[in-house]
Parts: C-alpha cells; sequence; structure tokens
C-alpha cells in the first residue's frame, strides 16, 4: 500500500475517472504532470472496461481508488430494496431514505460494494489503494454499516484507506469555502470514521475541497482555501476534466470541470505542494499509515493558517 503518512502533504484526491471519456483524459494528462496525487474510479457504467485499460497505466504514478457508486446509474446487478426499477436513486431521494425513511438493507448494499470490488479487480488485475464513495454516500446511516460490512470481508488482511470527508469544524469555516456543504457532510459522516478505524481501516485525518460548483466564484481562490488548515493526513478531492456528451448526460458539474483542469495545470509548483507515492516496488507492504515523510519546503503545517 502506498504511504500516506501523519505530517505528509495533502494527498489531492481527482474524483470520477470512467464517468466519461473527457473526465478520464483530464485526470490523465494531470497525473503525468504530477498534478494530483490519485484518482478515484467508477465501475459501474458500460463503458468501464474501456476505462479500466486507461487507469491501468497510470498506476505507478499515482495511487487509484474505487469510487463506489449508488446513485449514477444502473447496479451491477439487481437490487430490489435500493433499486426496484433497476435504476439507481438520485442523492437526493438516497438521503431522504437514509434519514428519514425506512434504511437500505445492509446485506444488499455490502453485496454491491463487494461487486463494484470485484469488477475494479478483475479489470485492472490489482487492489485499490483507497476506497471512497461518489457523492459520499458511503458515510450516510444506512448505507456505512453494509459498507464497512464488505470492506471487512473483502479485505481481511490488506487494509485499503477509506475516506472520512469529515473536518473540524473550525478547519471548515477558516477555508471559507461551500461551508454549508462542508458541515452538511460532516454531520452525515459522524462517527464514520471512528467505524472505519475500530474495523481496522486507515482514515484521512482532515478533508476539503468542497466547491459550490459556482461558475460566479473562482475556482483558483477555492483550491488555495483548500489548503488551509490542513489536518495531519490531509484529503482534498478535486473534479477535473474536459467536458463532452457522455458528462453533460450523466452528471450536473460540467463547465466547472474544465475550469478545474486549467487551474491545476496551471497552479504555480503544484507537483511540489502535494503528496507524491513512492515506486510500488518501495512500498507494496507498507500501509497508508506507516512511516513518516516532512511536508515539502516551504509548505504550511497543519494548523499554520490563524483561526484553525
Amino acid at each position: 500500500m502506498p504511504t500516506f503518512s501523519v505530517g505528509t502533504p495533502p494527498l489531492l484526491c481527482a474524483d470520477d475517472f470512467g464517468i466519461s471519456s473527457g473526465v478520464s483524459s483530464g485526470i490523465e494528462e494531470l497525473a503525468e504532470t504530477r498534478r494530483i496525487s490519485a484518482t478515484t474510479a467508477i465501475v459501474t457504467l458500460p463503458t468501464w472496461p474501456r476505462e479500466a485499460l486507461r487507469l491501468a497505466a497510470l498506476r505507478e504514478g499515482i495511487a487509484i481508488g474505487l469510487h463506489v457508486n449508488l446513485t449514477l446509474g444502473a447496479p451491477l446487478a439487481p437490487m430490489p430494496d435500493l433499486a426496484p426499477s433497476g435504476t439507481l436513486p438520485s442523492l437526493g431521494a438516497l438521503l431522504q431514505r437514509c434519514l428519514f425513511g425506512r434504511r437500505p438493507a445492509a446485506e444488499e448494499i455490502a453485496t454491491e460494494v463487494t461487486r463494484q470490488i470485484d469488477r475494479f479487480e478483475e479489470a485492472t488485475g490489482y487492489f485499490p489503494d483507497f476506497i471512497d464513495g461518489h457523492q459520499h454516500v458511503h458515510v450516510l446511516p444506512g448505507i456505512r454499516e453494509g459498507f464497512l460490512r464488505a470492506l471487512v470481508s473483502r479485505f481481511p488482511d490488506r487494509r485499503p484507506l477509506v475516506r472520512d470527508p469529515s473536518d473540524r469544524f473550525a478547519a471548515i469555516v477558516a477555508r471559507g469555502c461551500a461551508v454549508s456543504k462542508a458541515l452538511a457532510v460532516a454531520a452525515l459522516s459522524y462517527g464514520f470514521g471512528t467505524a472505519a478505524r475500530r474495523a481496522g481501516f486507515p482514515t484521512n485525518s482532515g478533508f476539503s475541497g468542497f466547491s459550490s460548483f459556482d461558475s460566479r466564484i473562482s475556482f483558483t481562490d477555492e483550491f488555495e482555501r483548500s489548503f488551509r488548515c490542513a489536518g495531519r493526513r490531509h484529503l482534498i478531492m478535486c473534479h477535473p476534466g474536459y467536458v463532452d456528451s457522455e458528462l453533460s448526460r450523466l452528471d450536473p458539474v460540467v463547465t466547472r470541470r474544465r475550469e478545474e483542469l486549467r487551474c491545476l495545470l496551471s497552479a504555480p509548483e503544484l507537483e511540489t505542494r502535494i503528496w507524491h507515492m513512492s515506486s510500488r516496488a518501495e512500498c507494496r507492504l507498507q500501509s497508508w499509515a506507516e512511516g513518516a515523510r516532512q511536508p515539502a519546503a516551504g509548505y504550511p503545517t497543519a494548523g499554520a493558517h490563524r483561526g484553525c
């Protein structure tokens, strides 16, 4: 496993590899220029076999994760409880059910998560370095139980990192980016990180990258703010990519992805400010929590921003 230790620079993860060819192309470009640390892949779409070949070519340079999908398109096999029509619910519908209705069956969630892990491994030939959920659904009450059950069963010895999308109240407010959204996700995530670690999985400690996806707000400014109040094992998410018809059909976040890509490709010295994986040969048997690497020269340490 890659080493992502306390005291390292933040891990910058580009989400949604495989959602469209254009998004995958943008992420490939960033990986090849060392301007991201990692990416997460969606494996449930019909284009996955094609996208998996592209993803495999990036593995020596960045960490590769699985983006468990329970809100886009169809599941990999029938889910009569969660998706009786054959189509996964929207995020809004899933939130309403998890918070106010009958929660999804944990066993059905665990089975679908296992199917997605298996599909990732069958296509790429390797374990995911880390696992999270598209639109953070893996932390929802009613989803997290099945999600963690699947991981415990599927990874009895090898423990991938699990994304915890929560952060401290003071850090979220100090960044000032999509504060309401970040606080809402932190509230929904309450207890998830503890449960994941109790199950034996390492997690990040600190999370940022929330955006309103409002074209009137500069992503460059939001991105710089995401480095403020970095946690001890910090993860920053982003959603770069080129716009194409596939993306427009599947996802509401379209034009903003191109702006994110432009910013990440041009941000001064970005490659020195973020975590980079050691060679696979060197870290094959290491866990995310082992070892220690110092922040890059000139990089602010956790809590350096006033108000954190």
